[in-house]
């Protein structure tokens, strides 16, 4: 799937379009070339799972030009976008060249722009993304988005290169010369990066912004608000399940056709679904969880109705429609074709 999106993704015909002096793309006509490209491959996503993918990708993208040091460390940016999708297809010399040949096509397109106008580029990226303001259950995590869906801007850590730490203010005279130093205390940490970030085809970028952001590894939060607290208090007298609710939802087990579960046998271990990271994570949330808050499992009994399970089944087979398979090529021609009429 990956080797098909990727491939799609850097064709040539499609690349030398995108590297033609041009306006910016239209939020519609970005979210066009995004769906065609997620669906280059065999995958297939639904429209409320595609909608999320967008968002992600959207707001990810505006959370790194956003917080980058510097205007020209978009470039750095994007050089940590092809190094991930480089590691993906190791093992593919021919879809690796295609990567290696857009790497090379930036560093010659953009190594040699002046920081007026990267801090266009950067201005232009922007001003496409002001009006986005989806919130992501990531960045709220880490406490780097708001609520209201902005970013927060960071008062800490390395100044960009090529800059001074803040804290002190130089006057000169009509000649130029320096006549007073005044120190003034700031409230961020501040410190001097260590080196400059590699602009080459391979090397150390420093810059984190555009790398998996995903790959660490954060710790469940089991805090509890007010609120919650005040919930937990009185859970102890709410206890005991509705029967009223347990009964509906036993009626909605049988209108969806009392699904027979089989219980795994011999060596089968079954299916296990996990909403946490890890395990250790979902065995620490347990074990710090309050035992106010730890309710009783309901079993549902979806009894089987054969005639209710017929009729299911009877309107399932007339609202299923035959899909038709994309044939895996010309892929680039058509993005191409679809660039041209957008």
């Amino acid at each position: 799937v990956m080797n098909d999106i990727i491939t799609t993704m850097f064709n040539k015909k499609f690349m030398e379009e995108l590297f033609k002096p041009q306006e910016l793309y239209s939020k519609k006509a970005l979210r066009t070339v995004y769906d065609r490209l997620a669906h280059a491959s065999i995958m297939r996503l639904n429209q409320a799972s595609m909608d999320k993918l967008y968002d992600l990708m959207t707001m990810a993208f505006k959370y790194q030009v956003l917080l980058c040091p510097r205007p020209k460390d978009i470039l750095l940016v994007t050089f940590n976008h092809l190094d991930a999708i480089k590691d993906f297809i190791h093992d593919s010399p021919g879809i690796l060249n295609q990567v290696d040949e857009t790497f090379r096509q930036l560093i010659e397109t953009y190594s040699c722009l002046s920081a007026g106008e990267f801090q266009l580029i950067r201005q232009t990226l922007l001003i496409f993304f002001q009006d986005m303001h989806i919130r992501v259950s990531i960045f709220l995590k880490d406490k780097v988005q708001n609520s209201n869906g902005r970013f927060v801007l960071p008062i800490s850590g390395p100044v960009p290169w090529g800059t001074e730490v803040p804290g002190l203010i130089r006057t000169f005279n009509r000649n130029g010369d320096e006549v007073k130093r005044t120190e003034f205390i700031t409230d961020g940490n501040y410190v001097t990066p260590q080196r400059e970030g590699s602009f080459d085809l391979y090397g150390d970028r420093v810059l984190k912004l555009g790398t998996n952001m995903y790959s660490v590894s954060r710790p469940v939060e089991t805090h509890m608000s007010a609120s919650s607290k005040n919930l937990a208090s009185h859970a102890k007298d709410n206890i005991a399940p509705n029967p009223l609710a347990k009964e509906e939802l036993n009626f909605l087990a049988r209108l969806l056709g009392g699904l027979e579960i089989k219980k795994p046998g011999g060596s089968e271990t079954g299916f296990r679904l996990n909403l946490f990271t890890t395990d250790e994570e979902e065995e620490h949330a347990a074990l710090t969880r309050p035992e106010e808050l730890s309710y009783k499992v309901i079993n549902i009994e979806a009894t089987q109705e054969p005639g209710r399970r017929a009729e299911l089944s009877r309107i399932l087979g007339e609202l299923e429609v035959a899909e038709p398979r994309p044939e895996s090529s010309g892929k680039g021609e058509d993005l191409l074709a679809l660039m041209d009429g957008l």
